[in-house]
């Protein structure tokens, strides 16, 4: 379900930005405030949509969410096509805003769903290994979700991508009614309600070093989601109108695929926060790369080291938060751990779309995009340690303070 799900997403995600602008019609910065709309909510929702797949079963949740999303990416697809023109005409951007919304809602349910499964069905010992599974699955759906969209795309229409991506979806949604069986908790296991999810949410947002921490990390996600907003543009204006994009944007994935192991083994011995830090720092060379010579050849190199960066800092980040979370808490903040992902979508789309717009479109320089997703990598970079900093010359301080 993880695969297929994230198969379509990735299909999609890898040409929204072109279908956006080339397609509808509309400009960069109209294309990354509806990037924004759509990449914000599937990552924030999922901390409500947690609650009520708990409440109601992971399979009713399954079986809402690929009902939604199979609806959903078809019409957003069918905003592109002739025989719906009349539909969408004069209201474009509400419609399309609505149905990204509605979207969004349906794919919030996924993650919980599948994390969920995870947990009851995976036995102590083998706990890890399920999540592993789940992390790899996760990259080979965002690998081979672009392929399939450079296919679709060139063979068939942009279109149809989103075709493919409402199949994926019906697929999945039909595989739930007939194969999945809801999981038996052993025990008693306590359901939370939305407003214990929001008291929690109250909760967090009371922890200073913590939510610090979150915006710090959430620099990090603004820059990696301009990986589907600049990078297609700038390879389809400034280099080739029939380069395959898609496949360039999923690098990232096949270097972790290909490279995790190599990367795990060797850090594993550098502090959580130290391989967090040393990953942002990897986003400097990586973008730093690209601005020198922005070719197809410098876009996949700084891709590559891109990879390197997050398959360096994205176990330990998680790792982090459980020892930032207060005793009997870690639950709760491991819940909170897509909030950077959902804030750096909600602003890197609408950032990435002005930066094209005024760097590229205006200007004519569009290096000056890379230089400025540099400049960020090193604020991130140079944030992080400063709290390190901080952390260290005063924990008694700080804990102090979260005990109040």
């Amino acid at each position: 379900m993880e695969l297929f799900e994230r198969l379509a997403y990735y299909g999609q995600a890898t040409i929204l930005s072109i279908f956006l602008r080339n397609t509808l019609k509309f400009n960069e910065v109209q294309a990354g405030q509806l990037s924004s709309i759509f990449g914000g909510l599937i990552y924030f929702l999922p901390i409500f949509a947690g609650a009520l797949a708990d409440k109601y079963g992971f399979r009713k949740a399954f079986s809402f969410a690929f009902f939604v999303l199979a609806i959903g990416y078809f019409l957003i697809g069918s905003t592109g096509m002739p025989a719906f023109a009349g539909i969408y005409q004069g209201h474009l951007f509400l419609f399309l805003s609505i149905i990204l919304i509605f979207t969004a809602i349906g794919g919030s349910f996924i993650k919980p769903s599948v994390l969920g499964t995870i947990a009851l069905t995976s036995k102590p010992e083998s706990k890890s290994l399920g999540y592993a599974i789940y992390y790899w699955l996760v990259n080979i759906g965002a690998a081979i979700g672009p392929l399939i969209a450079f296919l679709v795309r060139n063979y068939i229409s942009i279109q149809a991508v989103y075709l493919v991506s409402a199949l994926s979806c019906t697929l999945m949604f039909i595989t739930t009614l007939i194969f999945y069986k809801e999981p038996v908790p052993e025990g008693i296991v306590e359901k939370k309600s939305i407003g214990e999810v929001l008291k929690n949410m109250g909760l967090v947002l009371q922890r200073f070093r913590f939510i610090i921490f979150l915006l710090i990390f959430s620099l990090y996600w603004l820059m990696f989601w301009q990986i589907f907003i600049v990078i297609p543009f700038y390879l389809t204006d400034f280099i080739s109108k029939d380069a395959p994009f898609e496949i360039i944007e999923s690098v990232d994935a096949w270097g972790i695929i290909l490279l995790q192991l190599l990367i795990n083994r060797l850090t594993k011995n550098l502090a959580p926060i130290t391989a967090i830090i040393v990953g942002f720092a990897f986003t400097i060379l990586a973008w730093g790369f690209i601005m020198v010579h922005p070719s197809i050849t410098m876009i996949i190199a700084g891709m590559v080291i891109f990879s390197i960066g997050e398959q360096t800092q994205a176990p330990r980040y998680y790792e982090y938060i459980a020892d930032l979370a207060p005793k009997g808490q870690a639950a709760l903040f491991q819940g909170f751990a897509f909030l950077p992902i959902a804030i750096g979508w909600a602003l890197g789309g609408t950032l990435g779309g002005w930066l094209y717009k005024t760097f590229a479109r205006e200007s004519n320089q569009p290096s000056m995009i890379f230089l400025v997703l540099m400049c960020i990598g090193v604020l991130t970079t140079i944030l992080m340690l400063l709290y390190n900093s901080y952390i260290k010359k005063h924990p008694a301080i700080e804990i102090a303070r979260e005990s109040l």
